[in-house]
């Protein structure tokens, strides 16, 4: 196939992923095994990764995600899809070690398309100091790439998403928008550079959050990711907290809130407005800000709850790395609503 004619970016990212209703509908079918005592972190809290425990200071962390492309450029998306991946470990407060490509791509095409993604992943995972040690392809209709993942962490020290306690402080470290941003720019509308600042938020490694957040008290953190900042928070409040959110802290990409506003949004967006929306009141936002609130985002920040004599020490180490962390709400013992969103308290 002549690579001219080649459509290579028809949407993806973590907008691609199933809505989590459906997942969990899907999950709670499953059978469910006895209890190992040596599985600490299961998808039962709906985490970003497993932990398994091999001694008493070495647990094993695993995790794989791969998606079909958001970006026009095939290296870009290689290093968008491995950063993304790879996140999931900075997440639980391990270590990158080794990764292994996930490959769907059409026999049909250009084999250096193929070539680029590849080039993309294996740079992030160099980044990350970890080693490629191989991975699996198929044939397929459309493109699809990622990593599977492992790493370690000392099992007293895993940062699970759900253990946030009353008081803690919410610390976002990479602005929203992304999806927003990528559907806009698959239809010519993106904003003069908005994808650039984009694709520079995407392709940055959680790496050096992950590595500010270890010299503080962390109970909870978590990568946003497909669900959205609102639904991943719902995640973190696991039933049992409530939170405040200051929509004028939360950063955003330039271009994002425009693109909003022009109704330049996405299906996935949608979704978890369906599911995380009823346990959310918001008090004078836009309808732009809300957008962007339930945006399904790719290789995003992490969000942190940290205890609230840190979290100032911690956003400036944050900021240091360069990236845009702002301290964007608080934890609160269980009310309703479950999330407020109000401007500037």
């Amino acid at each position: 196939m002549d690579s001219d004619q080649i459509i290579f970016c028809r949407g993806g990212g973590c907008t691609a992923k199933l809505g989590a209703q459906a997942l969990s509908r899907v999950l709670s079918m499953l059978p469910r095994a006895e209890k190992d005592p040596d599985l600490l972190i299961g998808y039962s809290s709906s985490d970003d990764a497993a932990v398994y425990r091999l001694t008493d200071d070495i647990a094993y962390v695993q995790t794989l995600d791969f998606f079909p492309p958001m970006v026009k450029d095939p290296y870009t998306f290689g290093k968008i899809a491995a950063a993304n991946a790879l996140s999931d470990v900075y997440a639980m407060g391990g270590t990158v070690r080794t990764a292994l490509n996930i490959v769907c791509f059409p026999e049909s095409w250009d084999l250096n398309i193929l070539g680029d993604i590849l080039r993309g992943g294996s740079e992030k995972v160099l980044e990350a100091g970890a080693s490629l040690a191989g991975g699996h392809t198929i044939a397929d209709t459309d493109v699809k790439y990622g990593l599977s993942v492992t790493g370690i962490v000392h099992p007293d020290h895993i940062w699970a998403n759900n253990t946030g306690r009353e008081g803690d402080l919410l610390i976002l470290t990479k602005a929203l928008g992304c999806g927003i941003l990528c559907s806009a720019d698959r239809v010519g509308e993106a904003p003069p550079g908005a994808m650039e600042e984009a694709i520079a938020s995407m392709t940055t490694l959680n790496r050096g959050a992950a590595e500010c957040c270890r010299k503080y008290e962390i109970h909870a953190c978590t990568d946003v990711t497909g669900f959205g900042f609102l639904g991943h928070l719902h995640e973190m409040m696991d039933g049992r907290l409530s939170c405040s959110v200051y929509a004028d802290r939360v950063p955003v990409l330039p271009g994002a809130l425009a693109c909003a506003d022009e109704f330049l949004l996405t299906a996935a967006g949608q979704r978890n407005r369906n599911h995380a929306g009823p346990f959310v009141r918001f008090e004078g936002i836009s309808f732009a800000m809300e957008e962007v609130l339930f945006d399904p985002q790719t290789s995003g920040g992490l969000l942190i709850a940290v205890s609230p004599d840190q979290a100032d020490m911690l956003l400036e180490d944050l900021r240091q790395e360069k990236l845009a962390a702002q301290i964007v709400g608080e934890i609160l013992e269980k009310r309703d609503p479950e999330i407020m969103v109000t401007r500037e308290r």
